[in-house]
């Protein structure tokens, strides 16, 4: 039963580990994209959506009205966003996003994760020219068309409009996010967003061999565990 016992208990330790890092991750975020635009959510459309995403993966409220407490007070920690770029194992691109209130501390971590995993960081735009910076919309819809035609008649640059087992996607340039947000709501009316995100895709995927894939999955689980990483963009074909 000891034995029973200690392995419950270090689960639940490891799930409340990866609970608070959860928490702490959204809560920064929130911060961040307060301060530095409104701390209102019905203005500030990319609050909205970090607020949502944060409801999804179940942070609760308090978490979120402190970290937009603590912008509207204007005092707290400076965070600054930093982006990091290098070639993973078999020479695969990553791109990796973080909030920092020291980027010498932050850099050097996420250097050492690399060097440790047979993995090389690179200057900026090293990698990143191998990615499309993607606003991407999902919600439940069915008619694909309709969704276009909407786009484009509020002059919204469109990538991609996907409709796949009854989820509609749209994809479109990073700097159109808020354009596309409000001809949709127009369109629409309030869409129940299950990805509402704006991420790094890549163009084509690489694939790994075994060997070079265990390396990488290590390479996430390090960079995972650097407060400082918010996400990590890759083009590996897992």
């Amino acid at each position: 039963m000891g034995r029973a016992y200690q392995n419950r208990k270090e689960s639940i330790a490891k799930t409340s580990d990866a609970k608070a890092k959860l928490y702490s991750k959204f809560g920064r975020e929130i911060y961040v994209v307060a301060k530095t635009g409104t701390p209102d959510p019905v203005t500030n459309a990319m609050l909205k959506a970090v607020i949502d995403r944060a409801k999804r993966e179940q942070v609760p409220t308090h978490v979120i009205d402190r970290a937009i407490d603590k912008a509207r007070g204007g005092g707290g920690e400076d965070y600054a966003p930093a982006r990091y770029e290098g070639y993973g194992p078999g020479g695969c691109g990553v791109i990796v996003q973080c909030l920092t209130d020291n980027p010498t501390r932050t850099f050097s971590e996420v250097r050492n994760c690399f060097t440790k995993t047979k993995s090389n960081l690179g200057t900026a735009g090293s990698v990143s020219h191998m990615f499309d910076h993607c606003a991407i919309l999902s919600f439940r819809g069915d008619d694909a068309d309709r969704v276009l035609e909407a786009l484009l008649g509020h002059d919204v640059d469109v990538t991609d409009v996907e409709q796949e087992d009854g989820m509609i996607t749209v994809f479109t340039p990073d700097t159109e996010y808020g354009k596309a947000k409000k001809a949709l709501a127009e369109a629409f009316g309030e869409l129940d967003y299950e990805v509402d995100e704006i991420q790094y895709v890549p163009q084509s995927t690489t694939p790994l061999s075994p060997e070079d894939a265990a390396t990488f999955q290590k390479l996430l689980a390090m960079l995972d565990n650097v407060d400082d990483v918010q996400n990590v963009f890759h083009n590996v074909d897992l």
